[in-house]
């Protein structure tokens, strides 16, 4: 039997054994830019975890400390990872629920909860991920328990080490950018690290020491979108009534199916569940036919259907901050005091992003409240959330402004005590052009679908520089080699800084319809002599029609991001 003791302190030791080992997982994200600190976004996620566990005391039951985890997990779960990893666990705790202590049996099952929860998460999984870890690890001690129902908790985890460590190793076969790398998947290694920490209870009794040197507070990281891309997902409105309402459950249909079904219909699904409810969001043309289908799980409550052709009264200005605080703040409380909602604002807006040019251009569009980060900077789930807390409006909008954001936004909308709607912007360029089209006298529905087409219709490049050596999609990359990246996607190397902005800005200029505008935003190692330098060299190699435009972003990581729209 596992007790809850023994459980929390495995979790202390599995955060302890994650952060001492975070650099080489760290290490093993095969795409040369800065942004791929796996290790560390799954460190510092159950690291929250770690934190409200030391306070639990002797008395405490399986369910009990399961619980605590999951909660501080969600909460602070950091990157695509990080989310992936608070779900896995989220999905254990509902396996627990009620139990004093945990047989062999009992971790299997709450384990393949776990699975579970994190798959229906991802709208698109891949294979050869952390997910393929977890998965196989559960499926082999539920195989294990088939051929020996009485085995204890040591052994169905002993069987679930040895599966995750398998599975790893196996990953390069199933993601071929892994296998030219010669690396295994970095959330993977992270997750068995996390299961090598709880073995060091659940066999020996022993918490793994956290190496003090390790242990100090690091910079927030991103994660591999090219290595762990489990989390990639597009968003699209195209759709003409925003659905919502929630089922009380009377059958037992697994609320997936119903997830299944709103996706055949239409886009921007979200469904969210407990015991009790099913919490569900979705744009379609047939409402109708979504509550109908509803109602084969329970009975409907709360039902809203908004038509997308209808306006809504004009939107009061929306107050925003004055002044950003320090960025080295440590307490997101000081930074994003709690404000109760103002039924006279109708929409607030929160963005993700790093630099102080940057910053000014958000609140200068209407944004409420910043959240700093970005890439090497991902913020947490409950970051998020405070700064959401913090604006007043009945519906808030938040821009991740970074794939691997959009995961740990995304759970805000259950957190959160009034209407989070988050866009799926996926860069800073795409975040602006979002709130460039928002509209105070268009309806929340239409300003959705203005806000959506209007990032699609953006061009976003990045210029930044090698962090390793790499052998990449075809390129062979030297370390501080300057790297040009076109919608996310690396699309040539360069050694000078001009000559990459000017052939990158051209080929968006060829790829965006009818480009209009071009906007060059420097980041913080670049100096302003140097931009209008490059500035001048675009504007000789660009259309005389197009409109071009320098701004001082500061960003860290990227020597410039060009918007082209």
């Amino acid at each position: 039997m596992i007790n809850g003791v023994m459980l929390r302190d495995a979790m202390i030791s599995a955060a302890n054994h994650i952060s001492n080992k975070r650099q080489i997982v760290d290490a093993l994200n095969v795409f040369p830019v800065p942004d791929g600190d796996t290790g560390t976004n799954m460190s510092m996620t159950i690291g929250a975890a770690r934190r409200e566990l030391e306070r639990v005391g002797e008395d405490t039951t399986v369910a009990q400390t399961a619980s605590v985890a999951a909660a501080a997990l969600l909460r602070g779960a950091r990157g695509n990872s990080g989310v992936i990893l608070s779900l896995l666990f989220r999905g254990f705790s509902k396996g627990l629920a009620g139990k004093e202590t945990a047989t062999g049996s009992d971790v299997a099952q709450a384990l393949a909860l776990g699975v579970q929860a994190a798959y229906k998460a991802v709208m698109k999984p891949t294979e050869g991920t952390i997910l393929t870890v977890a998965r196989v690890a559960a499926e082999k001690a539920q195989q294990a328990l088939e051929q020996n129902s009485d085995m204890t908790a040591n052994e169905v985890w002993r069987v679930i080490l040895d599966a995750a460590a398998q599975a790893l190793e196996e990953t390069p076969e199933i993601l071929p950018v892994l296998k030219k790398a010669g690396v295994v998947d970095a959330g993977g290694q992270g997750l068995l690290f996390i299961f090598e920490g709880m073995g060091s209870v659940f066999f020996d009794g022993k918490i793994v020491d956290a190496d003090d040197e390790q242990q100090k507070p690091v910079k927030h990281s991103s994660d591999d979108d090219f290595v762990n891309a489990a989390g990639e997902f597009d968003g699209e409105i195209t759709f003409s009534y925003c659905t919502e309402f929630i089922v009380n459950k009377t059958t037992d249909k697994e609320p997936i199916k119903l997830r299944a079904y709103l996706e055949s219909i239409g886009d921007s699904v979200v469904v969210v569940d407990d015991d009790e409810i099913i919490k569900c969001h979705v744009h379609t043309d047939n409402p109708g036919n979504a509550l109908q289908e509803a109602l084969t799980f329970g009975t409907l409550t709360r039902i809203k259907i908004e038509n997308m052709r209808e306006q809504h009264a004009a939107q009061q200005e929306s107050v925003r901050q004055s002044q950003m605080k320090q960025e080295t703040a440590q307490d997101s409380e000081d930074l994003f005091p709690y404000a109760p909602v103002d039924p006279s604002i109708p929409y607030g807006f929160v963005a993700v992003a790093a630099g102080e040019g940057i910053h000014q251009l958000f609140l200068d569009l209407g944004v409420n409240q910043i959240v700093s980060g970005g890439q090497t900077m991902n913020p947490s789930t409950d970051d998020i959330l405070r700064a959401i807390q913090a604006t007043p409006a009945k519906t808030v909008f938040v821009l991740p402004n970074n794939k691997n954001i959009i995961m740990a936004a995304e759970q805000t909308v259950k957190l959160a005590d009034r209407n989070v709607y988050v866009l799926p912007t996926r860069t800073i360029p795409q975040g602006l052009s979002a709130m460039l089209a928002f509209d105070p006298d268009n309806s929340l529905a239409n300003n959705q679908l203005a806000m959506t087409k209007a990032l699609e219709r953006v061009g976003t490049g990045q210029i930044t520089f090698a962090a390793r050596d790499s052998d990449y999609d075809g390129y062979k990359i030297k370390k501080d080699e300057i790297l040009a990246l076109e919608n996310g996607k690396l699309t040539f190397t360069d050694k000078d800084l001009t000559k990459a902005c000017v052939k990158l800005t051209r080929s968006l200029v060829r790829s965006v319809k009818e480009c209009s505008f071009i906007t060059l935003i420097y980041g913080q190692d670049i100096p302003a002599e140097q931009a209008e330098k490059i500035e001048a060299a675009v504007r000789a190699r660009v259309p005389s029609d197009v409109e071009v435009a320098l701004i001082a972003g500061g960003q860290p990581v990227y020597y410039f991001i060009i918007s082209v729209e």
